[in-house]
């Protein structure tokens, strides 16, 4: 009949989802571990966590990558995105002391495009590959009407796990410690609402260049993922507790690991602005404190430990390719305002 209707008359292509399926197998499997069982296609992923842990307790997180979208689709930068979307995740559990162990990851689009496909997911196989934990699953899903032309969504899950003995809780946390600042590559994915207000109002030049990097491509830098270099640390070094800055910037996150009764004092001196925070501030007319809340201002990750062992910390770090610094250290709480800036 000339009237019947099929699938991809309603807009969704099954033969292109299962040609992305195809294409991304082998980025997949470079991700697996020895405990994932089975492989791509079954209505579940499985992972066997037998004779690995004594008392494992698992540490789930989900996130997206924000409005970071937005740019890499004007920019038509689709291949790092995933990690992006990776790092979110596994930074978030990282700071419990979790190692990640696997990830699935949602795309959802109006039409889909192949290829445009098969780079975020290969980017988030990267960004799993970074963190050692594997791309056990995933949904891609084709939505006519729901996105424009061109766009799509990301969502990312992770879970990881820790002996519960080994657990950070920040209870170990006292005053006098030290806030290690560890580097990050760029704001991440946070704040990006803000940058392009900012980006629109100065006339959107992405090619400006900053110090030897165009400022486009120190937006889309990926977000750091510090998980190999962080599971190391934890076993060689007295960690108290680990803060992931991300929405909320140095001003919001560190303090939620930080126990009631003690604050934190950081020393702005110590925290220089790279450059792409440094033009974001100028250009946009963003006041310090409105910095400190929204970017990660050059520290995506932080450490609390005793000042005893920042020497052998960095050093530590630094073998990973990350800079670090001391940006502050733990205090008495000084009644409801518990965390300075000076």
């Amino acid at each position: 009949m000339s009237d019947a209707l099929t699938y991809r008359a309603a807009g969704v292509d099954i033969d292109a989802g299962n040609a992305v399926v195809e294409r991304i197998k082998p980025l997949v499997k470079r991700t697996f571990r020895p405990e994932v069982m089975g492989g791509l296609g079954g209505f579940g992923g499985l992972f066997d966590l037998s004779g690995r842990y004594r008392e494992p307790v698992l540490v789930s997180g989900t996130d997206g990558v924000g409005t970071k979208l937005k740019l890499a689709q004007i920019l038509q930068r689709h291949d790092t995105i995933g990690i992006d979307l990776v790092g979110m995740c596994v930074n978030d559990v990282l700071v419990q002391g979790a190692e990640p162990l696997f990830f699935l990851d949602y795309f959802a689009t109006g039409k889909l495009d192949v290829d445009t496909t098969v780079a975020v997911v290969g980017g988030i196989a990267r960004g799993c590959e970074l963190a050692g934990c594997a791309l056990i699953g995933g949904e891609t899903a084709e939505m006519p009407d729901m996105y424009p032309p061109g766009e799509y969504d990301l969502a990312g899950f992770t879970v990881g796990a820790v002996e519960k003995s080994q657990m950070l809780s920040g209870e170990t946390i006292v005053a006098g410690d030290v806030i290690l600042g560890v580097a990050s590559s760029g704001p991440h994915s946070n704040g990006y609402s803000l940058i392009r207000r900012i980006l629109e109002r100065a006339g959107n030049p992405l090619d400006l260049d900053l110090d030897g990097v165009s400022l486009a491509d120190a937006l889309m830098a990926p977000t750091t993922i510090y998980v190999k270099a962080m599971l190391e640390l934890l076993k060689a070094s007295p960690v108290h507790g680990m803060a992931h800055i991300t929405g909320g910037g140095l001003k919001e996150n560190i303090i939620r690991v930080v126990p009631d009764g003690l604050g934190i004092a950081l020393d702005a001196s110590s925290i220089v602005l790279p450059p792409v925070f440094d033009w974001l501030m100028r250009e946009g007319s963003v006041a310090r404190e409105e910095m400190w809340r929204t970017f990660n201002c050059g520290v995506g990750f932080t450490v609390i430990l005793p000042g005893d062992a920042v020497a052998a910390a960095a050093a530590l770090l630094l073998k990973h390719g990350l800079a670090s610094s001391v940006i502050g250290e733990i205090v008495p709480a000084q009644g409801d305002e518990r965390v300075q800036i000076g």
